[in-house]
């Protein structure tokens, strides 16, 4: 528990937060290269600095999801392993 929200934390770095609000999910801590790779499959989406608001009235995009959260954890994986 990170801010009061459920995240998972790689080598000390955010991966990913999730949350739940009346309206709409959000996965918050993914970062900015991740959010950019994939503006494209986010533009139905709305975005705001550091969030992704996914409607709660239709089902959550899980291939997406899993691969920002994929791309978020090479990003750490990457900068870890550099001198």
């Amino acid at each position: 528990m990170s801010y009061g929200i459920v995240g998972y934390k790689l080598e000390r770095k955010p991966v990913a937060y999730f949350g739940y609000w009346k309206s709409h999910y959000s996965l918050y801590g993914i970062g900015n290269r991740v959010t950019k790779a994939h503006a494209a499959e986010l533009k139905d989406y709305l975005l705001s600095k550091g969030t992704i608001q996914f409607p709660a009235d239709k089902p959550l995009p899980f291939r997406l999801v899993t691969k920002m959260v994929k791309a978020r954890v090479g990003e750490i994986e990457k900068s870890s392993a550099a001198p």
